[in-house]
């Protein structure tokens, strides 16, 4: 992994880059590449390109970056990996050209030098990244089909600035500190900051699967060119129907495919390994791949040990079913207290999850790994997930009183809060009237941190109604199903998969692992696999989808851990939190502390109060 930057002052009237802020950005994120750093500035001195490389393809000082093409016509600067780029390179080969470096990058910049941007769908991996083209005078910024690696930009008009981090970009002193309503509301409604917006009003995302190009006159397209609903939809039309057998086999093989793609690399591939399905899995796959020697960790808590919440004794036993060379870290309360200060700089967005990814990322960093494989993605693409089940119900059950006029909201008004605890319901119950009968209400329901009506509570009011205005959360949920994904497995994957995996877990797994300079990488989350799981799963009528993952491997998982019921990855943080007196300063400021609040909306309190 790397870190990107570019200066891009398009104004006529726009002085030179500033060469100091550039490096100011760029070294910010030295931990995201700390083996070397690289810079590049055109002969007008109107653009300026930054890098920070962590070296994982190519080791060599030759593809280290900004890296020019051969012509001096491109220029690019470029964060992640392309698994398929080998095979990419032969092509060009074959076509004429001649390559000075063994690395990835360079197949992307002579991809587009062949292509421009209808390589983008010719690229199989992870990516984020700025190309200069000299001749036509203009700026690509462009980010893969899933958002595994994000990317950031401030345009005043002026001059745009771009980076692979929101706070690098805040090393720019004139990019203002105000507060997105509409990003800072989407937080408190889903526990992380909905793309394209940011914390702050200067800043935005570039969306997954999308691109901009600027030229002179600013920003001149902005155009996704990647739509998990559209090939869900597409996928629909399709005729071939699977049994059983045949599904097995099928994704069995696209796995397989995915994960020795995913295995690319000069330096060893370790994996994070829980008691779940997915690490498990994933695994095996790895064995069935070829990999003979393979490092995996296991993140477990002093407070858990001896009890059923501790993950690590069957991790340990897959451990050894597997073969592997298996480390387990032990975090405890105090060593969780020292690095909070820590976490909440590297914290790049605020979120009420990551911290899990941020130590079993320091534990791999602690065994030597520059790269771990992870299961992200398994439950959002193979419907691990409880909301695949309750979503449709939910919507069947409330669809005919949430269509009557105003009782969602009679129904929220009379409901006291001291009937809930009472029944051990939290908050949220209160809202099943008004939108469990909708798909994008049921979602907001099962996703939501706090819902509308409770934000005044702790925030002023002309922000709350900025925020909610300009987010209109429904719209945006149902948004990412357009058009229809057609079925509704598909449809509930299509929110799973853009908006909390998107929005949460692998924006926390990015700045989480890169902390500590460290890659993830994620197998599931994978264009070719989804190709071939949106064509089969929406179609088993009466298949487990993650038992398709649990049979993949030669050596077959046992049903201890197959048929282990789902829990979750647990900590015991809000306990923690509960304890601890500095933490709990919140209290005098909010009437949050009820029996039915549970410690994330506290932890989301306290986050963005600055109490942590």
């Amino acid at each position: 992994m790397c870190g990107v930057v570019a200066f891009y002052n398009y104004h006529y009237a726009a002085p030179a880059v500033n060469m100091t802020q550039m490096r100011k950005v760029r070294d910010y994120m030295h931990a995201r590449g700390p083996d070397a750093a690289g810079e590049w500035m055109s002969h007008d001195q109107r653009v300026a390109f930054g890098h920070r490389r962590l070296s994982i393809i190519d080791l060599s000082e030759r593809a280290n970056q900004p890296l020019v093409s051969q012509d001096k016509r491109f220029v690019v600067s470029f964060n992640g990996e392309i698994y398929n780029y080998k095979q990419l390179k032969k092509e060009l080969q074959t076509a004429g050209k001649i390559f000075t470096t063994d690395s990835d990058t360079e197949v992307i910049l002579q991809l587009y030098a062949e292509k421009g941007v209808a390589m983008l769908n010719d690229l199989r991996g992870m990516f984020a990244f700025s190309i200069w083209d000299a001749l036509k005078q203009e700026l690509l910024i462009a980010r893969d089909a899933f958002g595994v690696k994000p990317l950031y930009y401030a345009n005043d008009g002026w001059s745009i600035r771009v980076a692979s981090q929101v706070k690098a970009l805040k090393q720019c002193e004139d990019i203002s500190n105000e507060q997105d309503a509409a990003g800072m509301i989407g937080f408190w409604l889903l526990g992380s900051v909905p793309e394209p917006y940011t914390r702050y009003v200067d800043i935005r995302a570039v969306p997954a699967g999308s691109y901009l190009r600027i030229n002179c006159n600013g920003v001149v397209e902005e155009k996704p060119y990647f739509s998990m609903a559209t090939v869900y939809h597409e996928a629909l039309k399709s005729q071939l129907q699977y049994s059983k057998e045949e599904a097995q086999i099928t994704i069995r093989e696209a796995l397989l495919d995915s994960v020795r793609h995913h295995l690319v690399a000069d330096v060893p591939v370790g994996a994070f390994l829980s008691s779940g399905i997915d690490s498990a899995s994933l695994i095996g796959l790895m064995r069935d791949a070829g990999q003979s020697e393979i490092s995996t960790v296991t993140l477990a808590f002093s407070e858990y040990k001896h009890k059923p919440d501790d993950e690590a004794p069957l991790a340990q036993t897959i451990a050894r079913f597997y073969g592997v060379q298996h480390q387990t870290r032990y975090i405890d309360k105090k060593e969780f207290m020292n690095d909070l200060p820590e976490i909440m700089q590297a914290m790049d967005q605020p979120s009420i999850d990551g911290i899990n990814s941020w130590y079993v990322s320091k534990a791999a960093k602690e065994l030597g790994l520059k790269v771990a494989i992870s299961g992200l993605g398994g439950d959002e693409f193979f419907g691990g997930y409880p909301s695949f089940r309750k979503i449709p119900k939910w919507n069947r059950w409330l669809k005919l009183p949430s269509s009557l006029p105003l009782m969602g909201e009679i129904f929220r008004h009379m409901m006291p809060d001291s009937l809930l605890s009472s029944f051990h319901l939290n908050s949220k119950s209160k809202g099943m009237i008004k939108y469990g009968g909708d798909r994008a209400g049921a979602y907001l329901l099962m996703r939501s941190l706090f819902l509308p009506w409770e934000l005044k509570r702790f925030l002023k009011a002309d922000f709350v109604e900025d925020g909610l205005r300009r987010l209109r959360i429904l719209k945006y949920i149902d948004e990412v199903n357009r058009p229809d994904a057609g079925t509704g497995f598909a449809r509930i994957s299509t929110f799973e998969t853009s908006l909390y995996m998107r929005n949460q877990l692998l924006r926390d797994t990015d700045w989480a692992s890169m902390a500590h300079s460290l890659e993830v990488r994620v197998p599931f989350v994978d264009r070719n696999l989804f190709a071939v799981t949106s064509s089969v799963l929406p179609k088993l009528k009466s298949v487990n989808s993650k038992y398709l993952i649990a049979n993949s491997p030669t050596q077959v998982l046992g049903d201890e851990i197959i048929n282990r019921p789902k829990t979750g990855f647990t900590t015991p943080i809000g306990e923690w939190i509960e304890n601890d007196d500095h933490l709990q300063m919140w209290k005098q400021k909010s009437d949050l502390k009820k029996s039915n609040c549970h410690w994330s909306r506290k932890w989301a309190y306290d986050l963005y109060t600055g109490l942590v």
